[in-house]
């Protein structure tokens, strides 16, 4: 339904009581602009909400997540105030996975 070519973790928090116009506010000051076909992700302090803004070429799609127990594994804005994501990482993300170890993090090469 929605094309998402690349995805991308802002490491600081978001107040989830943002709105669409909020987030992208916050998109265009952590990531410069707000690309077509490119996913945005937030969360809050507690890493236990996140939100995804994705632009879609022609206006902007807002989405959140909860997780009832636990929280999500979230970068560390220590290293960087945004990181790159892949399609796998991102599916482990929204299900509470580790999302580090997923693609080529996650790969054994000695034994």
């Amino acid at each position: 339904m929605i094309r998402i070519d690349a995805v991308w973790m802002s490491t600081e928090p978001l107040d989830m009581r943002a709105g669409a116009d909020t987030a992208l506010a916050r998109v265009v000051q952590v990531f410069g602009s707000a690309h077509p076909h490119h996913a945005y992700l937030f969360a809050n302090a507690r890493a236990n909400r996140m939100k995804v803004l994705v632009h879609d070429g022609v206006g902007v799609w807002l989405a959140a997540r909860r997780l009832n127990t636990g929280k999500f594994v979230w970068g560390d804005a220590r290293l960087s105030p945004r990181l790159p994501m892949n399609a796998a990482q991102l599916s482990a993300l929204v299900l509470g996975l580790p999302w580090q170890r997923m693609g080529d993090a996650g790969v054994i090469t000695v034994l």
